[in-house]
């Protein structure tokens, strides 16, 4: 007689271990985007290798209420950022009903907020911005419109959100940039880039601001 004949339920009992060991496993988390280093550290008299990624760093800019916006107002929070100027002929009003879209899902997320920096701040003054955000029937507690030196947007985009904006004659508006949308978690890591014009790219943004706030 074997095992399994003098133990009838044996072999169910081995599938149910199995699979409850399937369902414990790790929730999936994202990964941080960008360059990364590694330093040594010493932990209660130990030896052990710290991994430094890639983190946005601070600045600060001015509001469509014409007021400074830092780090400061996104700590401890997950926000979604982009790249556009009010004028923008091409990708932009595409990226606008996107971000519409996201804006509906976390707007009654007190830890998620969006930041749209304007590329055209000659143009796109403070009060422009805050005419645009009207337009949209948003709250820009929630969504916040910047602009600033141009030098330093074209600094962060490119050096901090790994996005291109840049002057370009060649383009309409004379100015070119991505169409990116750049999830950042609550310690400025870079958690995803999603192209902001195609819906389901963003249908995935929106999942893993979900999947982010469960970490």
């Amino acid at each position: 007689m074997t095992i399994f004949n003098r133990f009838p339920s044996f072999l169910g009992l081995i599938i149910i271990i199995f699979t409850l060991q399937g369902c414990s496993t790790e929730p999936k988390r994202l990964p941080i985007l960008g360059q990364h280093d590694t330093k040594m550290k010493i932990v209660d008299g130990k030896e052990i290798t710290d991994t430094i990624y890639h983190q946005v760093p601070d600045f600060e800019f001015i509001s469509q209420d014409s007021l400074p916006v830092n780090q400061s107002v996104f700590a401890g929070k997950i926000y979604v950022t982009d790249f556009f100027f009010t004028t923008c002929p091409t990708i932009c009003p595409k990226m606008k009903t996107q971000m519409l879209r996201v804006y509906e899902q976390i707007k009654n997320k007190p830890n998620v907020m969006l930041l749209s920096h304007t590329i055209d701040p000659r143009h796109d003054t403070p009060s422009v911005l805050k005419d645009f955000a009207k337009n949209l029937g948003i709250d820009t507690k929630k969504w916040v419109f910047v602009t600033g030196d141009k030098a330093k947007i074209y600094e962060i985009a490119q050096k901090s959100y790994m996005v291109t904006a840049a002057e370009d004659a060649t383009q309409p508006g004379g100015v070119v940039h991505s169409g990116a949308f750049i999830l950042v978690d609550k310690n400025r890591h870079i958690r995803g880039t999603y192209d902001g014009t195609e819906p389901e790219k963003v249908d995935q943004l929106i999942k893993d601001i979900e999947l982010l706030l469960k970490e």
